[in-house]
């Protein structure tokens, strides 16, 4: 998935022209607290909510001063690249050009959560684990081979770590809601198993809940 197929169809940007209410009466709309200012399919900057606070809003946005000057990414970079760019620079969108610098559009936080919630295999059913390992110690092949021994497929991985954090933490969307066998085996080979979730447990915790609620209003 590249930028270009991510743009929103229903945020526009603003002109110089438009003064600071009219651009917070646009983010309203759109649900966002950035805005991208464009003349003659030109971007000339991102304003932020905060931008039009500290100055007068029935003055032209082309007055501010702006805290984003001109944050944007290509068509053709990665879901990936966007998403490090809007944690970057702490945007609810991030306008999208092209390499003739032609605006395109923008997109939002709020479409790329959307997006992630549908794809990736996160509504798939199945559970969730998380191992802890050493930076130097863990191998993502070694990991696929410990869950192929158990008959369990991995639709999906995530590593993250922090830059000062000796610790890796790999996050296993699995196909199967019981992984017991798999933990024990994980933590056989010095995987430290830090978290396990599955859907049944989830429904069965919404089931007590349901019952204990039941139960209270039937006092």
């Amino acid at each position: 998935m590249i930028a270009r197929e991510l743009i929103s169809q229903n945020i526009f940007p603003i002109l110089t022209s438009d003064t600071g209410a009219e651009a917070l009466q646009m983010m309203q709309v759109y649900h966002v607290k950035h805005l991208p200012i464009v003349n003659n399919e030109v971007l000339l900057g991102v304003l932020s909510e905060d931008d039009i606070l500290i100055h007068h809003i029935d003055d032209a946005v082309g007055t501010y001063r702006l805290t984003h000057i001109r944050p944007y990414c290509y068509d053709d970079e990665h879901l990936f690249e966007v998403m490090t760019k809007l944690g970057r620079y702490k945007l609810t969108m991030i306008p999208v050009i092209d390499h003739e610098e032609k605006f395109l559009g923008v997109i939002t936080m709020e479409y790329v959560l959307q997006y992630f919630s549908t794809q990736f295999s996160f509504s798939d059913n199945g559970s969730i684990l998380v191992l802890e390992s050493q930076k130097q110690d863990f191998s993502l092949a070694e990991i696929a081979r410990i869950a192929e021994s158990e008959d369990v497929t991995i639709l999906a991985i995530f590593v993250s770590h922090t830059p000062d954090d000796p610790k890796t933490f790999i996050t296993l969307k699995l196909n199967r809601q019981d992984v017991t066998s798999l933990k024990a085996t994980y933590e056989r080979f010095g995987y430290i198993v830090s978290g396990a979730y599955s859907d049944a447990e989830y429904q069965d915790d919404m089931k007590d809940r349901y019952d204990a609620l039941m139960a209270y209003l039937n006092i």
